[in-house]
């Protein structure tokens, strides 16, 4: 037992030393950003996968990122800011904790209406200055499966902290194809973040595709975990107004990407969501 303890204590420390040496190597790209904020995105797709990653430095100690960013309520507060994520609810199961996300519409909706995914959460790592959370969802819609959310976090110094955030799924034909077609139709217009061209006057070609989704979604799902942060010094009783503001306020600085509704749609539509989510779970 002592052996198997001091081995994972130094798995931790190389996790963490790998984590700084990326931001490391990340210097130039995170200081000549594109996202007007020190923030890198990575995306990529293989026959029947799709994974983005984001890197970013967030001006917060991480004495209170890793506090934060631990413990499953506190990610139903975080992945309701999504506007897709109409419903959250954090339980106990017989591997550990879960979280039930009803997935639907950028719309009110009825929960019976949206797609339920079942996350097993866990807490990888803990440290005084590394955090490791793991979020798994073995199924989706459309035979897609293999559900991932991963959130690492270290300390750069007693006033910053780095945090890479990972998102991806796998897919098969069915999901494919619904993919394609909606690309085609509602989503023509809509493109990622990563630049694969110019045009004649030189301003950027966006990626489009299954990329573009990905890498679209990897970023609302970072800027739920920043504005989750940016919250906290706020009164508790308008803490969660502060947070959906916040999220508002960070998508729309990437219109082209991410702006899908006006500012009052999303307020409204997001607070009787948490309603609802609050009295769900009152009524355990």
């Amino acid at each position: 037992m002592l052996v198997a303890l001091l081995v994972a204590g130094h798995t931790h420390a190389q996790d963490a030393e790998a984590l700084k040496a990326r931001h490391t190597a990340l210097t130039e790209q995170l200081s000549e950003t594109p996202f007007k904020r020190p923030l890198h995105l990575e995306s990529r797709q293989t026959a029947n996968t799709l994974q983005g990653d984001i890197y970013a430095v967030i001006e917060q100690p991480f004495a209170l990122v890793g506090m934060a960013l631990q413990g499953s309520t506190h990610w139903c507060d975080i992945l309701i800011l999504h506007l897709n994520v109409k419903n959250c609810r954090a339980s106990a199961g017989p591997g550990g904790e879960v979280l039930r996300l009803h997935i639907g519409r950028k719309f009110e909706q009825a929960l019976a209406d949206a797609y339920l995914f079942e996350f097993t959460y866990r807490v990888v790592t803990a440290t005084p200055e590394f955090l490791q959370v793991l979020l798994e969802a073995r199924d989706g819609p459309l035979g897609t499966r293999s559900y991932r959310i991963a959130l690492e976090a270290v300390a750069l110094d007693d006033r910053r902290s780095f945090l890479h955030l990972s998102y991806s799924y796998a897919y098969g034909v069915a999901a494919r194809m619904a993919t394609q077609s909606y690309l085609a139709t509602l989503g023509r217009n809509k493109v990622g973040f990563s630049i694969v061209g110019r045009t004649a006057s030189g301003q950027p070609v966006y990626i489009g595709g299954m990329r573009g989704v990905i890498e679209r979604n990897t970023m609302r799902y970072y800027l739920a975990i920043e504005a989750y942060l940016n919250a906290l010094p706020e009164p508790p009783l308008t803490r969660q107004e502060k947070r959906l503001q916040l999220w508002y306020d960070a998508v729309e600085h990437y219109p082209a990407q991410l702006h899908e509704l006006e500012r009052e749609q999303y307020l409204t539509m997001k607070r009787k969501e948490i309603q609802r989510q609050q009295a769900d779970a009152a009524s355990e």
